[in-house]
């Protein structure tokens, strides 16, 4: 059974934690008590572990996220385990930073490509 990795309350008055490193891999095999991950709180730099034994399937949270208690950061399962499911409620806030990177990367070609259409009518014409 997959166990979910979730931002937890560090501390009495943590409301959300940034993911400062992460000390595990996608792929990597993983025991319950090992070390995944470093997160910031409000008050200091904490380990988080993994609860359960598999293998670190789906990470969730980049560095430097800042993510709220309860948020799904990880997903810890068996390697041919369906995890399709709990991916699908992962966090809305994980998707758009996938989809962000395209769109944003697409304008200075399209603004660079009307800057060259614009150059040659703007080009003087030599005189005779």
């Amino acid at each position: 059974m997959a166990t979910k990795v979730t931002m937890e309350a560090l501390s009495p008055t943590m409301e959300e934690g940034r993911l400062v490193k992460w000390l595990k891999n996608e792929g990597d095999t993983v025991a319950k008590g090992d070390l995944l991950a470093e997160v910031e709180t409000d008050k200091a730099v904490m380990e988080l572990t993994a609860r359960g034994d598999g293998v670190l399937r789906a990470r969730l949270a980049a560095e430097g996220d800042t993510r709220p208690v309860g948020d799904l950061l990880a997903v810890i399962a068996a390697k041919e385990e369906n995890i399709d499911a709990l991916l699908a409620k992962a966090p809305a806030a994980a998707a758009p930073a996938a989809a962000a990177a395209p769109v944003a990367a697409a304008a200075p070609v399209a603004a660079a490509a009307s800057v060259a259409a614009a150059a040659p009518a703007a080009a003087p014409t030599p005189p005779e």
